[in-house]
C-alpha cells in the first residue's frame, strides 16, 4: 500500500518553516536552518544542499553538513547532475542508487566514492520560475520512497516561498547598502565642497567643478578626494551620517 503524506506531516513542516523564519534575523542562519530542517524529513543519513543559481551561476548558499557541500560541488565542477537538472528544468529527479551509474555515471562515480548511495533533488521556484534545488543525500541506496518523495516535494514547495522572502530581504540589504554608500559619499562631498568655497571664496557649482576636475586629473574617485580635503582640513577622516532607516 502506498503511503500518503498526512495533513498532520504538512501543518508540522509549515509551522517548523515559520519558526525557522521567525527565529533568526540573518539570511544566512535562516538558509542554513532551513537546510537542516530539511535534512531532517527522511529518517537515516541525511545530508541537505541547497542550490540557487543567481545569473545561471550555481552556488550552495546553505547546507546541513560539509558532505552535501562537497556532492554539490562535484556536480557544478561536472556542470551536470542532479541539483542542476532540477533546477534548470524545474522538474524533481532521483537516483535510487549511486552504484547503478545510470543517469549520471561520472557524478554517480563521484558521489559513490563520498558514501552517497541515493539522491533527491527538488527544484526552489520564486514567482513561477525555478531559481535553485533542494538537494537530498542519503547514505543508504532508495531512501526516497514515495511516502519520503511525497513530503520532500511539499516541502519544497513551502520552502520556495521562504528562499523567495530570503532572495527579496537580500536585494533589500542590498539596496540598503547602496543606499547608505550613497549617503555617506554625498556627505563627505558636501563637506569638501564647503571647504573648497571657504578657501576659494567661490560658489557651490565652482567648488564642484574644482573637485571633479582634480578628480579626473589623478584618476582618483570623487569620493576619495573629498575625504582627502576634509582630513587636511579637521585632521580626522570624515565619519559617516547616522543610519537613514533610524530616522
Amino acid at each position: 500500500m502506498v503511503q500518503e503524506i498526512s495533513s498532520e506531516d504538512i501543518v508540522s513542516d509549515l509551522t517548523e518553516l515559520q519558526n525557522v523564519l521567525l527565529a533568526n534575523t540573518s539570511i544566512e542562519q535562516f538558509l542554513h536552518d532551513l537546510a537542516v530542517l530539511a535534512a531532517g524529513l527522511v529518517n537515516g543519513g541525511i545530508s541537505c544542499g541547497m542550490t540557487i543559481g543567481p545569473r545561471g551561476r550555481p552556488v550552495t548558499v546553505a547546507c546541513s553538513d560539509p558532505a552535501a557541500e562537497r556532492v554539490d560541488e562535484l556536480q557544478y565542477e561536472l556542470d551536470d547532475g542532479p541539483c542542476l537538472h532540477a533546477m534548470r528544468d524545474g522538474h524533481l529527479v532521483r537516483i535510487d542508487d549511486t552504484a547503478d551509474l545510470k543517469r549520471w555515471p561520472r557524478f554517480e562515480q563521484l558521489a559513490a566514492a563520498q558514501g552517497i548511495r541515493s539522491c533527491l533533488a527538488l527544484p526552489l521556484v520564486a514567482e513561477g520560475k525555478p531559481v535553485g534545488a533542494l538537494n537530498l543525500y542519503a547514505r543508504s541506496a532508495a531512501a526516497f520512497g514515495t511516502a519520503e518523495t511525497l513530503r520532500a516535494q511539499s516541502f519544497a514547495r513551502n520552502a520556495s516561498g521562504a528562499v523567495t522572502l530570503a532572495l527579496r530581504l537580500a536585494s533589500y540589504a542590498a539596496l540598503t547598502e547602496q543606499l547608505r554608500s550613497s549617503l555617506a559619499s554625498r556627505a563627505v562631498i558636501d563637506q569638501a565642497l564647503g571647504v573648497i568655497m571657504a578657501q576659494e571664496r567661490c560658489t557651490q557649482v565652482r567648488a564642484f567643478a574644482i573637485l571633479q576636475a582634480a578628480s579626473q586629473n589623478t584618476n582618483v574617485k570623487l569620493r576619495d578626494i573629498a575625504s582627502a580635503i576634509v582630513t587636511g582640513v579637521s585632521g580626522e577622516r570624515p565619519q559617516p551620517p547616522p543610519p537613514f532607516e533610524d530616522g
